[in-house]
């Protein structure tokens, strides 16, 4: 018997998984190629997410299932839909709580850059589309549901802009170009935060039928981040360049994963705050610091960096 099946090996899927064994739950780990953490309490499963028979069976013992998929960037309109549409047909044959992995690429741009769970879902991209129909649709679906939605990731093992642009120029010690304004205040969410979050929130009856924020803490530019970064790992300081808007959307023209990043750019070219109080203050949930979370990626990128020598 499984209590839960996360679908989806990421930094978020797996701490989810870790966490939960580490609690005395036995996890299936559902995944493409069957990876993931290894732990006596998880069972890892080679299956198609999109499959909806395959995941109905799998998922038939359990209280909830976690959508920690990501499907390739570039394909969201067509993989999205039907991962989502079995995550809820296999949910609903078990009775579990569908907790879904969101983020805010639904609200769209706002004029003050600040997020509350009352913002309207007002995207104007595709992938915000995608993001505001799947909501839609598990609620709609009679299943119980909850969605905790955070900004962009760091941390062990999490990608973003931080992973991307800061630790490879640091790698270097190039400079590194930063596709927005690095002088703007931006929320950054611990994928340690996210796994705990979904974890409280699924098992919650009050949070269920509601989206959440992750409890994140306060806005940092990404100029801030990277001097923390290289303050805390005793690199000199990174040279930080604005990355031309117009050089990605011209790359877009050509090359699909900057296309979708330019898409989302808006981002980086304003302010772009998440505001977490509502779940803080109903569950009791606080953000790890960004200190702390910082260390955790040098640590990581350390130990990578051994690996390869």
């Amino acid at each position: 018997m499984s209590n839960s099946v996360v679908v989806g090996a990421g930094p978020v899927g797996s701490r989810i998984a870790l966490l939960l064994a580490e609690q005395g739950e036995r996890v299936r780990l559902v995944t493409r190629g069957g990876g993931g953490p290894e732990h006596p309490m998880i069972e890892r499963v080679a299956a198609d997410a999109s499959d909806a028979r395959r995941l109905t069976e799998l998922t038939d013992d359990a209280e909830v299932l976690y959508n920690c998929a990501n499907p390739k960037y570039t394909e969201w309109e067509r993989l999205w839909f039907p991962m989502n549409d079995a995550m809820i047909a296999a949910a609903r044959s078990a009775g579990a709580v569908y907790a879904i992995t969101g983020n805010l690429y639904g609200y769209g741009p706002q004029p003050d850059g600040r997020m509350t769970e009352h913002t309207p879902l007002a995207a104007v991209g595709r992938k915000g589309k995608v993001r505001v129909k799947m909501w839609r649709d598990a609620l709609a679906s009679g299943v119980r549901t909850v969605e905790v939605r955070g900004s962009d990731y760091v941390g062990a093992g999490a990608v973003g802009v931080f992973s991307a642009v800061i630790l490879p120029a640091v790698s270097r010690g190039a400079t590194a170009w930063v596709p927005g304004d690095p002088d703007l205040p931006h929320t950054f969410t611990y994928t340690g935060d996210m796994a705990r979050a979904l974890v409280t929130l699924a098992r919650d009856p009050r949070a269920h039928g509601q989206a959440w924020h992750v409890p994140s803490p306060p806005p940092a530019t990404v100029r801030q981040l990277a001097d923390r970064y290289c303050e805390l790992t005793g690199n000199p300081r990174l040279k930080l360049r604005k990355l031309p808007r117009s050089a990605m959307r011209a790359a877009g023209l050509v090359v699909p994963m900057a296309r979708e990043m330019a898409e989302m750019d808006y981002q980086f070219y304003a302010p772009f705050v998440l505001d977490s109080t509502r779940t803080e203050t109903t569950f009791g949930l606080t953000p790890t610091s960004l200190d702390q979370t910082i260390q955790e990626t040098a640590d990581a990128a350390r130990t990578t960096a051994a690996r390869r020598m």
